[in-house]
């Protein structure tokens, strides 16, 4: 994805590799990293995130080849630049035992079907229901926030073994949950070895 780095955001990411060293991160993990920070202005979360590096190089392979990108809220998809996303919030019921964004979730997979890149920052809700689904996702990036079941449901989706980005604190949102998507679109399919980190950018 070609993009113009305004030279605000090329001063932010210089500003914060003077207060960080992001460089003993593989290639794609430094760039989720480095965007998340970016996003929050909050440091802490270069030992928050947890996520792998071939789990990204394959949803970075999926996403340039064209897979679903589903967002539990439209605030996600809001923050995601250049990019068609599947949001069913707004279609969504709720019932005893079922939240709006778990209904919107089983919309979003009937609609996508496996092989699509989840992105969930605000409701534990529909990543708990995510992980319920036969969803093969390519990745699933979750990093709903709250104090009420949002470690819990980051948690259970390391320990489900699918692909993904979370964090270990109750931080997160949308806007970091998009950062993280933005980091996988920003990044070239075929980066120069010798660019600098700002043509990354």
């Amino acid at each position: 994805m070609n993009r113009v780095v305004h030279p605000i955001e090329q001063e932010s990411f210089r500003r914060l590799r003077a207060r960080l060293d992001t460089s003993r991160f593989p290639p794609l993990t430094r760039a989720v990293v480095e965007r998340v920070i970016h996003s929050a202005a909050d440091l802490e979360y270069a030992t928050d995130l947890v996520t792998a590096e071939d789990d990204l190089v394959k949803g970075h392979a999926a996403l340039h080849a064209g897979a679903p990108v589903v967002v539990d809220v439209e605030m996600v998809a809001a923050g995601i630049t250049g990019r068609e996303t599947v949001c069913r919030l707004k279609d969504a019921g709720s019932g005893p035992g079922l939240t709006r964004s778990a209904h919107a979730v089983r919309l979003a997979y009937e609609e996508v079907g496996p092989g699509a890149l989840w992105v969930i920052g605000c409701a534990p809700t529909a990543l708990e229901e995510l992980l319920t689904l036969d969803a093969s996702p390519a990745l699933v990036i979750g990093l709903p926030v709250g104090f009420v079941g949002a470690a819990e449901s980051k948690a259970a989706l390391r320990a489900s073994g699918l692909p993904a980005v979370s964090n270990v604190s109750e931080k997160g949102g949308s806007a970091v949950a998009a950062a993280a998507l933005n980091a996988l679109l920003y990044h070239p399919t075929s980066p120069d070895p010798l660019a600098s980190p700002e043509e990354n950018l």
